[in-house]
């Protein structure tokens, strides 16, 4: 909207639509903010947008080789969501460790969660798996138990939309299943995100508002196909796009600044 010469107003109209529809992520709204703070000093905002965009490549780099240095040549690796190149402007949160990991000839093997019910592990992270050359299986969600149970994982890397300062954090449905299971199963599990989703006005996960989404995208599913639903129109739905994991399930937080026991989140500086 800048380069095409739109007015302030509209674009601060834009920027706070785009920022109250998604509440749960916390760096969205950071640089969001970040921008309307330049436009109302009647600033030229594309210079500050630039200035994000090669922060956010810059961060995406520090956190891959942090948690790169953590993995084992040949594991196995789950991960839920899409934290890629389609999801940052770099490389990417927990998609960054593994694709640093794979480019250090690791040899590793990733098993990516469909992640219901929008796929975006279907759709997106196999693709940007096959894109990069990395060996992997698409499983349902619903599998995970079963591969730690037969020992088939050996570490579980996941991203954040919004972290609090005791260290616990939201992020896609479905990831503090993942935790409880890695926990049981004794299974390193990792939360890769940069020093932007940490939320210092959030003292813990009650905090963290969850957005709830559209009820037809559990009722059925829609795509390049079309639109398809499978259940009873009138069926009530749940459907929160997020889940909050306690910090006491996090092995580590792999961060631009290193990879760091959860309760040290209160001591980055934001």
């Amino acid at each position: 909207m800048a380069e095409r010469g739109e007015s302030p107003e509209k674009i601060e109209e834009a920027a706070y639509l785009l920022r109250k529809s998604r509440p749960t992520a916390v760096n969205l709204a950071i640089y969001i903010d970040r921008v309307l703070l330049t436009l109302k000093e009647n600033r030229n905002i594309l210079p500050v947008i630039e200035e994000i965009f090669n922060e956010d490549m810059a961060l995406c780099e520090a956190m891959g080789k942090a948690g790169a240095d953590l993995i084992q040549p040949g594991e196995n690796i789950l991960t839920i969501c899409n934290t890629g190149s389609l999801a940052t402007a770099g490389i990417g949160t927990a998609f960054g460790v593994i694709k640093t990991a794979h480019l250090q000839d690791k040899k590793i093997h990733v098993y990516a969660c469909e992640t219901r019910p929008l796929l975006q592990g279907g759709r997106l992270t196999t693709w940007e798996l096959e894109q990069n050359g990395i060996p992997y299986t698409l499983i349902c969600d619903s599998m995970a138990a079963s591969l730690m149970r037969s020992g088939k994982i050996d570490r579980v890397l996941v991203g954040a939309d919004r972290i609090a300062v005791n260290g616990d954090f939201a992020n896609k449905i479905g990831t503090y299943s993942l935790a409880v299971l890695a926990h049981h199963h004794r299974i390193p599990f990792h939360v890769v995100a940069p020093y932007t989703t940490i939320d210092p006005q959030c003292a813990d996960g009650s905090a963290i508002k969850i957005e709830q989404r559209n009820q037809n995208e559990v009722r059925g599913a829609s795509g390049s196909f079309g639109s398809v639903i499978w259940s009873p129109k009138t069926a009530l739905v749940y459907n929160p796009a997020f889940d909050v994991t306690p910090n006491e399930l996090v092995t580590s937080l792999i961060c631009d600044k290193g990879s760091l026991a959860p309760k040290e989140v209160r001591y980055i500086s934001y």
